[in-house]
């Protein structure tokens, strides 16, 4: 990397942990330049703090957010812009005032094909699960974090205004940083759990239905469902009665990457929860439908710029 770039970046990142927000195609730009050509920008993105992070987000279209998991809970809060969200199996239409929970290990991303008229800006409140695990301590009959991804829709009701506030102030605390910050972002965060559960709770609550199911939903399911199989262009094809060339299309146009590049990303985020669980990096290849650990240590590493062993080291160190 020359002095210029390794400055940028180095700007960069003290930028994104100082306020928590760096737009993702200049951050793309800086991993670029340091010679990480396909890394997965979010999931290179880490907690900066221990228990809570806050920051804003923006997509216009054309930064591609690629198919990616967290070791941490993600709860977003939708400002602008109507997109199409992928979460775990099932694909929504999400509209402003919309709360997206994912829980750590669960694949996601927005479905942004083109140019948005109005860009996808959202609230991101990342929660550590060591947060979680105290949470659950305090009132361990009481769980109020959902095991699963969910979605809430809040337009129009009390619950968006209390939410909306919530996330505002975690993130104005997380950018200003004053005194007493991180007791702040935790205080904040216990409260949109629980406001979160409650709305979860409520009968009258919206959770909108997962869209109808398409080709790309079939696909990607029977992609899910078989990671530890071989699985081909061709053979895949065949078993939807389409051409070949209808799922290479398909996918470089709603998800912006190959079929054979988003069966690699399912299988690694497969990988990256083998691992998190305590599975040892050179025994789970074959299960995640690798030939051979060489293989899976090249797309690993290319796609997250770690190899699965230092990212099982990164794991562990989180836990301690």
């Amino acid at each position: 990397m020359k002095l210029d770039e390794a400055a940028h970046f180095a700007e960069l990142s003290e930028l994104y942990k100082n306020t928590g927000y760096v737009k993702p195609q200049d951050f793309q730009a800086a991993l670029l330049a340091a010679g990480i050509p396909s890394v997965n920008f979010y999931q290179e993105m880490e907690m900066y703090s221990r228990y809570v992070n806050a920051h804003m987000d923006e997509n216009r279209g054309g930064d591609i957010i690629q198919l990616h998991s967290h070791s941490f809970y993600e709860i977003l809060y939708t400002r602008s812009g109507s997109i199409q969200y992928l979460l775990g199996d099932e694909r929504y239409s999400l509209k402003p005032g919309d709360i997206v929970f994912v829980p750590p290990g669960l694949s996601h991303r927005p479905l942004i094909s083109e140019p948005l008229e109005e860009p996808y800006r959202r609230y991101v409140l990342w929660i550590s699960a060591e947060y979680i695990e105290q949470v659950r301590g305090i009132s361990p009959g009481d769980n109020i974090v959902p095991s699963e991804g969910k979605i809430l829709r809040t337009h129009g009701t009390s619950t968006e205004e209390i939410l909306h506030r919530h996330f505002l102030r975690a993130v104005d605390e997380n950018s200003r940083k004053e005194s007493g910050w991180q007791s702040a972002l935790y205080a904040v965060a216990l409260q949109t759990l629980v406001q979160l559960h409650r709305a979860f709770c409520d009968i009258r609550a919206h959770t909108p239905a997962a869209e109808k199911q398409e080709l790309l939903d079939d696909v990607l399911t029977y992609v899910k469902s078989n990671l530890s199989d071989k699985i081909t262009l061709k053979d895949t094809a065949r078993k939807f009665l389409v051409s070949e060339s209808t799922i290479s299309q398909l996918f470089r146009k709603r998800l912006g990457v190959s079929f054979y590049h988003c069966v690699t990303q399912y299988r690694l985020i497969e990988a990256k929860n083998l691992i998190t669980d305590g599975e040892a990096p050179g025994n789970i290849y074959c299960d995640v439908g690798f030939a051979d650990y060489s293989a899976f240590y090249r797309a690993f590493k290319q796609e997250y710029g770690m190899s699965p062993r230092e990212y099982r080291s990164w794991i562990n160190m989180a836990a301690d």
